[in-house]
């Protein structure tokens, strides 16, 4: 497979500030869209009973792809927006995409049936993953390097501000309202943003000649699909259950044609070559794991408030609500303080402190019903620990990446996290299904997959890359 980077056509540079572009409207406008994704991702959580009592006559399983629908799409879909990003054009596929990601919206919010809800929550999955690598390709592209760990912790602040105010704006818009109001949200935000991106974002020229590998790019999809969905369904269905088997089979399997086929192929689906790199190789390794961590407790947290401490719904998402936003905190001291050699570190700390939140909440949980001793200090650290690592963790990667592969390499990195996190949320549903009271055990393997993760960090040290400063721009 050639790598060799392909010249824009009719590109005459590509300086990081190139054509006219304003790198902070740019900003605004990626972390806007990524609210909007990531919020879209946690919110239906705090709607379930609503939608049960909406579709009295539907099955819990079915129900639950309410939910799974649009992780399943938007983690099968990274890989290959990315890919498609650089072929397009990051302009068009982020105006695409959050053109599609307001319309199916509204779908949502109008639909009569739970099987309609459910594909217009997966097509609303699928439009997010083309957003978001797009949009943070056209923030790479746009701010000087100088700036990008500073524009990188704003981009991440803005995932902590989705993680701190959905649960409590989800129940706050269902008691309001009721469970479409959570998807009707996002129209005339979504048409906003439409609006400004089509003023404000410059034309970029294509990264790459031709499209990604249309067999391989289908086949990853349907492979990182079905190993999500079988995982997403087995704690529920039973491991041994025959769909459940052949979904992660199936999927293992898919996923490995379209690996093999990248080896070779000239615009692969996969760019297999940016793995290479070992910072970057092991920067995936570390979202990875990261993301089972982070996305176990996400799902576990609120709901321990509700079924041990008999929270209400609006009570558990304020209880949720001061560790993310320190996840913001955390997010924006890493990107404008952290300089690139240490970025290693801040992986390595904020792994840790995620470690120490759930250790914390195993060892104590039991023995105390007080948020102010228990969950709040352990929150606290938890949030800091998201937006250190998480930020830490893009910022090192892309510093990898040449700038006609931001979006490819971003698409690889989410999708890294998003599989973990399907890890994370499976393991939960084994933990807590069945006899037994096994919340002690969801925090156990919270903190050992949040430790090893730092350990990941840890090994992506000494780079030659990160041994002086980045230097600032006059």
């Amino acid at each position: 497979m050639s790598t060799t980077p392909v010249r824009p056509t009719g590109a005459t540079r590509t300086d990081p500030a190139d054509a006219g572009a304003a790198p902070g409207r740019i900003l605004l406008l990626a972390c806007a869209v990524t609210f909007l994704a990531f919020l879209d991702a946690t919110v239906v959580n705090v709607a379930f009973a609503d939608l049960r009592r909406a579709f009295p006559e539907v099955s819990l399983a079915r129900l639950t792809w309410v939910v799974s629908g649009y992780a399943v799409l938007f983690a099968a879909l990274l890989a290959a927006a990315g890919r498609l990003a650089d072929t397009l054009g990051r302009r068009a596929l982020f105006l695409g995409s959050a053109l599609a990601f307001t319309v199916t919206s509204l779908a949502a919010s109008a639909a009569p049936t739970a099987d309609l809800l459910i594909v217009a929550r997966a097509l609303q999955g699928a439009a997010a993953a083309g957003m978001i690598p797009a949009a943070l390709g056209l923030v790479l592209t746009h701010t000087p390097p100088g700036r990008r760990a500073a524009a990188l912790g704003a981009w991440g602040a803005a995932g902590g501000l989705a993680a701190a105010v959905g649960p409590s704006l989800g129940g706050l818009l269902v008691e309001a309202w009721d469970w479409r109001a959570i998807f009707l949200v996002n129209v005339p935000l979504g048409l906003v943003v439409c609006r400004a991106a089509a003023r404000a974002v410059p034309r970029d020229a294509r990264t790459a000649s031709r499209l990604p590998d249309p067999v391989g790019t289908v086949a990853l999809a349907l492979g990182i699909a079905g190993v999500v969905a079988g995982l997403s369904q087995g704690g529920d269905r039973g491991w041994t259950d025959p769909a459940v088997l052949g979904l992660v089979v199936g999927g293992v399997l898919s996923t490995a044609i379209a690996l093999y086929r990248s080896r070779r192929h000239p615009a692969p689906a996969v760019d297999r070559d940016l793995w290479r790199d070992r910072v970057f190789a092991r920067a995936n390794l570390a979202a990875l794991l990261f993301g089972a961590a982070m996305y176990a407790w996400l799902l576990t947290g609120p709901s321990y408030l509700i079924a041990r401490w008999n929270y209400s719904v609006l009570e558990a998402g304020f209880g949720v609500t001061p560790g993310a936003v320190l996840a913001m905190v955390g997010a924006l001291v890493v990107g404008r303080r952290v300089p690139a050699r240490l970025q290693w570190v801040a992986v390595v700390v904020g792994s840790l402190l995620f470690a120490v939140n759930a250790l914390l909440l195993w060892g104590w949980v039991a023995d105390s019903t007080s948020y102010a001793q228990v969950f709040l200090p352990a929150g606290l650290l938890g949030g800091l620990g998201i937006g250190v690592a998480l930020t830490a963790l893009s910022t090192a990667a892309s510093a990898t990446l040449p700038p006609q592969r931001f979006a490819a390499g971003t698409g690889l990195l989410m999708t890294a996290r998003q599989l973990g996190g399907a890890l994370g949320i499976a393991a939960t549903a084994a933990l807590l299904t069945g006899s037994g009271d096994r919340w002690d055990g969801v925090f156990l393997m919270v903190a050992i997959a949040a430790a090893v993760a730092a350990v990941a960090g840890w090994s992506m040290r000494g780079d030659a890359r990160f041994s002086r400063p980045a230097r600032q721009p006059d």
